[in-house]
């Protein structure tokens, strides 16, 4: 049924309306659609749809073997590598867990509980890359906070629901948020020449991580508790925590801890203050690798850091850097954004607000038929990109909106990698795809909302402009 369906798109591509579209541009977008109905209807792995995708692309001579192969060598991805290196050095000492403990023992209240614990997960996004890495850690510290609780089953719930919401919303803070950031900036630098990097990134993505992790983590706790459940007093000691994640948390750093801790300082200072020094963000991070996996300065081996890198990952994003180039180059993505955004254009250009806000309501909705964030990116950036200069919308800040939005994945267990961890833990489920469906009912259109003032208003202080 899948392959017919695939056949079918490609001969109506082929053989179809667009005479303006080169037989390049029909190629790359035959291979696109059906890449994107495989990546919504197949059970086939995401990275190796793109890399099929890919080969397509190059075997048929629309893009050359350089490009494909070179997308793997950007210095996005490199700096990708790098940090998940110095995080499973981090992870490996209890540094993450012990700074969550630091933070969350300090509540008093079930609010102040909820929203440090928002101000924990958003800090480590800085220091973790892709949001399932940072799920990972996090577990331990919500099943000890699960146990301090009881018999509160609201709370718990609560806290259930913040975790994964928390990390999704929050990945927009830095460029190695997720895989999705770095598509992203390297379709715009392939498109437009225009690139965002680490620090421009980190200045208009952490705003938002901030506002909105803390309004949804407000909303999720008003909406899953009564009054009487947020006034009974809670505390949390730090060494139930540290015995949930079997880690030390109390007492001096050990030395691999402090260790780790200086080296993350410098990593993450260096990286902020690029401006200053000049040295791009994938060097600074692979310095901090080569300390990270020092047979005396390191925290871990060579060989069980390399372990932790996600591969298919990176294959995936390269890949789909790739098919971006070639719908760019190909007059695909010009025609394709023509197609569905000339409604909205109309006969000139059109408002901003009416633009960006078609921009942010689609690529919010679309983790419903695109489960992967970096496949959502991979489909939509290119389109969004080509169509904001028609509109006359700058390609970044039309980008840049697309993916913030496109960061909303919680409405089903089986939306995002966080989602689903925190859905069944120790064997006990959480939270219902009911009680996800409710506070997705809200949190959708409060974050995009909140997405769309700050592409109108926030980012253009601080030199984003939306023209």
């Amino acid at each position: 049924m899948l392959g017919a369906a695939a056949v079918a798109v490609c001969v109506a591509i082929a053989f179809g309306p667009g005479a303006d579209l080169s037989a390049d541009g029909r190629v790359t977008l035959a291979v696109f659609a059906v890449a994107t109905l495989l990546w919504m209807f197949s059970p086939v792995d995401d990275a190796y749809v793109a890399l099929t995708a890919g080969l397509v692309l190059v075997v048929t001579r629309v893009l050359e073997p350089d490009v494909l192969f070179g997308s793997l060598g950007e210095a996005t991805i490199w700096l990708l590598i790098c940090a998940f290196v110095i995080a499973s050095g981090v992870s490996r000492t209890g540094l993450a867990t012990r700074a969550a403990a630091f933070f969350v023992s300090g509540a008093g209240t079930v609010r102040q509980l909820v929203h440090l614990t928002t101000a924990a997960l958003v800090i480590s996004a800085f220091a973790v890359p892709a949001t399932s890495g940072r799920a990972a850690l996090a577990l331990p510290v919500f099943v000890a906070l699960a146990r301090a609780l009881g018999g509160r089953r609201r709370v718990v719930l609560a806290l259930a629901l913040v975790f994964p919401t928390v990390i999704l919303l929050s990945a927009v803070a830095t460029l190695i948020g997720a895989g999705a950031h770095l598509i992203t900036a390297e379709m715009l630098a392939h498109a437009t020449g225009e690139r965002i990097g680490f620090v421009r990134w980190l200045l208009l993505g952490t705003p938002l991580a901030l506002v909105s992790s803390h309004v949804a983590a407000e909303l999720i706790l008003l909406m899953t508790t009564s009054r009487a459940d947020r006034r009974i007093p809670v505390r949390v000691g730090a060494e139930e925590i540290g015995e949930a994640a079997e880690v030390r948390v109390t007492g001096p750093l050990t030395e691999p801890q402090a260790r780790a801790t200086t080296l993350l300082g410098v990593v993450v200072v260096l990286w902020c203050s690029e401006p200053l020094h000049g040295v791009p963000p994938a060097v600074v991070a692979l310095i901090g690798t080569i300390v990270t996996v020092s047979p005396w300065l390191g925290t871990i081996r060579m060989k069980d850091a390399l372990a932790t890198i996600p591969w298919t990952l990176l294959l995936f994003l390269a890949a789909t850097t790739a098919m971006g180039f070639a719908l760019a180059s190909s007059g695909a993505a010009a025609w394709l954004g023509r197609a569905v955004f000339d409604p909205v254009n109309g006969s000139g250009a059109p408002p901003a607000w009416l633009f960006l806000g078609v921009v942010v309501a689609v690529s919010t909705v679309a983790h419903l038929v695109l489960q992967s964030r970096s496949a959502r990116s991979g489909v939509l950036v290119p389109l969004v990109i080509t169509a904001a200069v028609g509109a006359g919308i700058s390609p970044a800040a039309a980008a840049f909106a697309s993916t913030a939005a496109a960061g909303f994945c919680q409405t089903l267990p089986s939306s995002a990698k966080p989602v689903a961890l925190f859905h069944t833990v120790d064997g006990a489920v959480t939270y219902t795809s009911r009680d996800l469906l409710r506070t997705s009912a809200v949190l959708a259109p409060v974050t995009a909302a909140l997405v769309l003032v700050f592409a109108l208003l926030v980012w253009p202080l601080l030199g984003l402009p939306v023209r």
